[in-house]
């Protein structure tokens, strides 16, 4: 089946780096110059993809694989300049300590949303109406639950009282009446998201750059698509999770990783037509040109966890019905403009279902080097049709991870990978260039030389992850040339 994306037609190269680590004076605010400045340094080194990780409204540890909703953005990553510069909001030279900085950005998006209801142009409100109107089937729910979430002090909605954890028709209408000022706030905010990010958008196809997302297999058990669709979840009464997912012990885990994410009722989601992830699909391709489809495994077999579980260790493989959902939107789209992200612990029914849909795998040149010759992450058993990494984001840093292996390994690694470059993370960046892959894809770090305490995710922890940011004082012209010499060399200057 012939499903190939005009990404891999060509040799390209790309870069791996989240909005929020794009620099920003607030701690927010991620959509602004600062982003388009980032496009200027991909197309001057000559890369045409970034990639970033999801975008949807978090939870307190940040997480962008665990959000609040599959179809909304996250606010924070508005720029308030842009809104200064569209009269909306009073210019404010005052810079918040980062501690406050999300309050901040918050109370600045209020006082704008009142100056667009007293500025904006009839042809910019009629803007918003026709956007609430095109995004109906999920803002509508997405708005309710933002607000009540507030409204009862950040609570997960399983600890809401009963007429509202199970949705009484009569008390939701009455609590849309009651909260509308605040839901027409969070609507306006979602919209000001699609404006900043269709300008950006354009900004990176005029240079040449496709956008690459990311989209997780599941979804958080405190978010609005659980809460509004609970049959389609596997469920308790009360809504908690009777089974859970996340994957048996691992390169990142003894105990496996356990994520707490409810599974899908696949038997209705197919009753369905799987309209429900259609539109989620839908949702992700307004905004990317590619989407990397996170625990790719997990649409052949996934791991079922009871919920009651301390660790991933106990668990089942289930199957999952990956055929007849890629067929679906193969249906509906007319191609799959996806990536599988088939790491972990992949079977030979995995890797047919990935062939028979002609999807690109992945290849992590971290994971290479462990297992002998026949690691199929090692550069000779690449494939063009696939994508290669240094590392990912939930990877070490490649100078972190080559400073952490034995001596053995080192020599192993050395002995590979021996070329031109002195410094570990650019022997893997070299080596990825050089790789017949046809996208090669380089964490910003890695492109930086940083050490470990610049790395993004570690997996199975919740603190001190999804922090880190560029400085621009961190890039020379340097690295800047030397990056452009190698996406040239080895032809992915497409």
């Amino acid at each position: 089946m012939k499903t190939k994306i005009e990404l891999l037609e060509n040799r390209r190269a790309g870069i791996l780096l989240h909005i929020t680590s794009i620099p920003a004076s607030t701690g927010s605010g991620y959509l602004g110059q600062e982003a388009k400045h980032f496009i200027d340094f991909l197309a001057r080194s000559k890369i045409s993809v970034w990639q970033m990780l999801p975008l949807g409204p978090t939870h307190f540890n940040g997480s962008p694989y665990q959000t609040l909703s599959v179809h909304a953005n996250n606010p924070q990553f508005i720029d308030l300049a842009w809104l200064e510069e569209k009269g909306w909001l009073v210019r404010d030279k005052y810079k918040p300590a980062l501690a406050k900085a999300e309050a901040y950005h918050d109370a600045r998006l209020k006082q704008a949303f009142k100056g667009f209801c007293q500025h904006a142009s009839d042809q910019e409100q009629a803007a918003l109406i026709a956007y609430k109107q095109a995004h109906q089937h999920w803002l509508d729910d997405y708005s309710l639950f933002m607000t009540l979430r507030e409204e009862f002090s950040g609570q997960d909605w399983q600890q809401w009282p009963d007429e509202y954890r199970n949705r009484q028709p009569n008390v939701l209408n009455a609590a849309r009446e009651r909260l509308k000022e605040q839901i027409k706030q969070i609507c306006f905010e979602q919209f000001i998201f699609n404006l900043q990010w269709l300008e950006l958008r354009d900004y990176a196809t005029q240079n040449g750059i496709y956008l690459l997302g990311d989209m997780p297999i599941f979804v958080a058990t405190n978010s609005d698509a659980v809460w509004a669709q609970p049959h389609l979840f596997e469920l308790n009464d009360d809504g908690s999770a009777r089974f859970v997912a996340g994957v048996p012990p691992d390169y990142f885990s003894e105990t496996g990783q356990l994520w707490g994410n409810p599974l899908y009722r696949w038997d209705e989601m197919k009753k369905q037509g799987f309209n429900w992830w259609i539109g989620r699909l839908q949702t992700q391709l307004e905004l990317f040109d590619y989407v990397r489809f996170d625990h790719f495994r997990a649409l052949e077999s996934y791991w079922q966890i009871p919920a009651d579980a301390e660790t991933a260790v106990h668990g089942e493989w289930v199957k999952a019905p990956g055929r007849d959902l890629l067929s679906a939107f193969l249906d509906r789209f007319g191609s799959l403009p996806l990536i599988a992200e088939d790491l972990g612990i992949i079977t030979s029914e995995v890797e047919a279902l990935r062939d028979e849909f002609d999807l690109p795998g992945m290849k992590v040149l971290q994971f290479a080097f462990g297992g002998g010759a026949d690691n199929i992450h090692l550069p000779h058993h690449h494939i063009q049709n696939s994508v290669v990494y240094t590392g990912t984001h939930d990877n070490d840093t490649s100078c972190g991870w080559y400073n952490s292996l034995d001596d053995a390994t080192k020599a192993y690694v050395d002995e590979y990978l021996s070329n031109l470059e002195i410094d570990p993370a650019w022997r893997l960046i070299r080596s990825a260039m050089a790789s017949t892959s046809r996208l090669a894809v380089i964490p910003m770090q890695d492109v930086l030389s940083l050490p470990s305490e610049h790395r993004m995710n570690t997996p199975g922890t919740i603190e001190n992850n999804w922090q880190w940011q560029l400085d621009w004082d961190q890039l020379n012209d340097g690295q800047t040339n030397h990056l452009c010499h190698l996406v040239c060399m080895y032809g992915r200057a497409a």
